[in-house]
């Protein structure tokens, strides 16, 4: 029985402000050809996302570090900027709210995100999300990484439930619910896009209740 629903952040409630995403503009930024994306992601998350930094550009240092590359004052500049506009205008997808606000009567929910220490905190301040989540996990104060079992083991801990009694909703197979499935956690791909397949498929928050 589902008692404990945990949401991805980017991409499931609330929408990048920038297109393409801002993982695979930084890869365009930092012109590295050689990794295929799915790859590039993992070091990438790892790098930027695994622990607080005093800024971003610190923080970008240390990406680059992570793929051998020499930092780059206007490199830097150029992630730094894509970056803080992405986090400028991402906002709610307009269903988000409503399903929160709906949810939350009759569940627990939990906020469970790859981000860097600056991002995701500050888009839940500005539209006061805070509220809607019972406890918030994120990445940079982990230390892990959703596609590792062990950032989803910990939070099982944490919160003292069962793993059958949870959910996991993201919009990546890779990044959001391959851990969480490693995990004995039960994951739900939400689709918008309805261009990938996965047993447990949604294209939109409303369609979550079936699973429930």
């Amino acid at each position: 029985m589902v008692k404990t629903i945990m949401f991805d952040f980017w991409g499931t409630l609330v929408e990048n402000g920038i297109f393409p995403s801002p993982v695979r503009q930084a890869k365009t930024i930092l012109r590295i050809d050689r990794l295929p994306f799915p790859l590039f992601i993992l070091e990438f998350e790892k790098a930027l996302m695994t622990k607080r930094f005093d800024d971003l550009y610190q923080a970008f240092d240390n990406v680059c570090k992570q793929f051998d590359l020499r930092p780059d004052a206007q490199r830097q500049d150029m992630l730094v900027g894509m970056w803080n506009k992405n986090k400028l205008l991402a906002k709610p997808f307009p269903d988000t709210i409503e399903m929160l606000e709906k949810l939350k009567k009759s569940y627990r929910i939990l906020l469970v995100s790859n981000t860097d220490s600056f991002s995701v905190e500050s888009v839940l301040d500005k539209y006061d999300l805070r509220k809607y989540f019972d406890a918030i996990y994120l990445s940079c104060d982990l230390g892990l990484l959703k596609s590792n079992p062990k950032m989803f083991e910990a939070i099982l801990e944490k919160e003292g439930i069962k793993a059958e009694d949870a959910i996991m909703v993201g919009d990546s197979i890779e990044s959001d619910l391959i851990g969480a499935e490693n995990a004995g956690i039960k994951g739900i791909l939400l689709d918008r896009n309805n261009k990938r397949n996965h047993p447990n498929r949604i294209t939109t928050l409303a369609e979550l209740e079936k699973f429930l």
